[in-house]
């Protein structure tokens, strides 16, 4: 007697919706070809080491400059740490700046992601408009300072205003994410979610919980598996990269040469840093040039 045909459950959004409503994790998302055509990319880029101010925008009173704990890199549009990370609605002018595209391997991968975002999320929830245009990536490791090495692979509570859902593709070492709800100083912080981020995973998140009444925060990154990837840096080891997906308006890109006179001169030094490996900030530096 043939057996009974086998039921399909359902489809994967509605499956990650029963499990955790606005909230998907994928720990083999990344095939091994994709994987590898990421780590090749990621090899030929220069990230940059930034200081949180500059001479247009000062430290507040009381408070010294200081460098990033890691290298980044930004496609689609570079948030500047000196100008401050977009904020709407009122933090929203000179904020984005126009940068790379994505590498073929990575539009892939936001090609299922934006499906997947659009089978789970709906009305406010799923802006007008949206599409991940901006993928911040953040080297986690450890830096040398003088003759030592400082492990800076944890991050701390933050949230991130962009609107829409967004999305995260992890490398190497696994990192324990947690998100907690907002406390009070004093309080012990309410873990609400705690997922490990696997190697080649996706975690996907959105709406009002995860975007709006969590905070989330990398508690620790691993050591396990021995990680060292690319690119080869002089003072930083890394051991994870995690590629965050997210979407910008596009009327709230701006390209460097219509920035204020300000906000150029201050980011000037990262752009022509930023050209002398990539042919696309040597472009955006001309068209300065061309326009005055």
């Amino acid at each position: 007697m043939a057996p009974p045909p086998r039921r399909r459950g359902p489809p994967l959004a509605a499956r990650a919706r029963q499990r955790t409503p606005g909230h998907h994790y994928n720990a083999s998302f990344l095939a091994a070809s994709d994987r590898a055509e990421l780590l090749a990319w990621l090899a030929t880029l220069h990230p940059l080491w930034e200081e949180r101010y500059s001479a247009h925008h000062p430290p507040p009173p009381g408070q010294l400059q200081r460098r990033l704990l890691r290298p980044v890199y930004w496609l689609g549009n570079w948030q500047f740490a000196c100008l401050d990370y977009y904020r709407p609605p009122k933090g929203v002018k000179d904020r984005c700046v126009k940068a790379e595209p994505f590498p073929a391997v990575l539009q892939r991968q936001v090609v299922k992601v934006e499906a997947l975002a659009r089978a789970m999320f709906r009305g406010a929830d799923l802006p007008a408009g949206w599409h991940l245009n901006t993928c911040l990536v953040n080297f986690y490791g450890s830096r040398l300072e003088g003759d030592r090495w400082v492990d800076t692979a944890r991050v701390g509570e933050h949230k991130d205003f962009e609107p829409g859902p967004v999305a995260s593709i992890s490398l190497g070492e696994r990192a324990l994410l947690q998100f907690v709800t907002s406390t009070r100083p004093g309080e012990r912080d309410e873990v609400v979610l705690e997922q490990w981020l696997d190697d080649g995973a996706l975690q996907l998140f959105g709406g009002a919980r995860w975007k709006e009444q969590t905070f989330h925060r990398v508690q620790r990154v691993d050591t396990r598996a021995g990680h060292l990837l690319p690119p080869e840096l002089p003072d930083f080891r890394t051991r994870r990269i995690n590629l965050t997906l997210r979407y910008v308006p596009d009327a709230h890109i701006t390209p460097f040469a219509e920035l204020s006179p300000e906000n150029r001169e201050d980011v000037r030094p990262y752009m022509e840093t930023l050209a002398k490996g990539s042919t696309f900030f040597r472009a955006e530096l001309a068209k300065e040039r061309v326009g005055g």
